[in-house]
């Protein structure tokens, strides 16, 4: 129902009608309601570019990308420009007609007159794929390599113009997520973050430094996000 909601006030809002903005900004007003109580808000979306997600992405200041290592994110990425782009062109289009109508309303309500994620872009992180090892020594697989090769190029070709001010292609890799095979069930399972499992939850062997490796690998993926918007983070 609330897909069907914002679908139909996104087709009011680009004709103009301050009913349909004040809808498809809720993600904006409710962000303005509680910035004074949270450093940031995260909001986790699926992969799909139905209403609720367009106007969670239009009224975030911020977006990012995880990606997978097939060809699939690859395509996921050219598909996100595209409509973002379109979405982005529509809304800019829809608040000059709003204002031609209803001159000052704009304003009046706290809305956006653009995007918030017109310069948006902050990065991307990797979801690693599973290799084999021989002697300890992680042995590359070559279809794999030549994906993740090309996913910098891909970024900067089809989100460039959406890249967050002073960033580089390189500061935008977070980092990589790792493989974490039976801990991602067991971590459900139990209700409990993966890098708060222990013993009584049932984690045993090797499983124990895959949470520890986990928790470094968040930390850096936390702080090339925060450095690339420009905040502190505890030392």
């Amino acid at each position: 129902m609330i897909e069907d909601r914002l679908s139909q006030a996104w087709f009011e809002s680009i004709a103009g009608e301050i009913g349909g903005f004040r809808k498809i900004n809720w993600m904006h007003l409710l962000l303005n309601k509680v910035k004074s109580d949270y450093d940031l808000c995260f909001i986790d979306l699926g992969p799909s570019l139905g209403s609720i997600n367009r106007t969670v992405l239009l009224g975030c200041d911020y977006f990012l990308t995880p990606m997978g290592c097939d060809i699939f994110s690859i395509v996921g990425i050219r598909n996100i420009a595209n409509w973002l782009f379109q979405w982005i062109n529509d809304y800019v289009n829809g608040v000059k007609l709003c204002n031609d109508k209803y001159s000052g309303r704009i304003a009046k309500y706290g809305l956006r007159d653009r995007p918030g994620v017109l310069k948006g872009f902050i990065g991307y992180t990797l979801q690693q794929y599973i290799t084999k090892a021989k002697e300890g020594v992680r042995r590359p697989t070559k279809a794999f390599e030549k994906i993740l090769v090309g996913i910098p190029d891909e970024i900067e070709m089809s989100l460039g113009s959406l890249f967050i001010k002073g960033a580089t292609i390189d500061s935008l890799k977070l980092g990589d997520v790792p493989q974490l095979y039976s801990l991602i069930p067991l971590s459900q399972n139990v209700n409990s973050p993966i890098f708060s499992l222990g013993a009584s939850d049932g984690i045993v062997g090797s499983q124990f430094k895959q949470t520890k490796d986990y928790s470094g690998l968040l930390d850096i993926i936390s702080r090339s996000i925060a450095s690339n918007i420009k905040i502190s983070f505890p030392s």
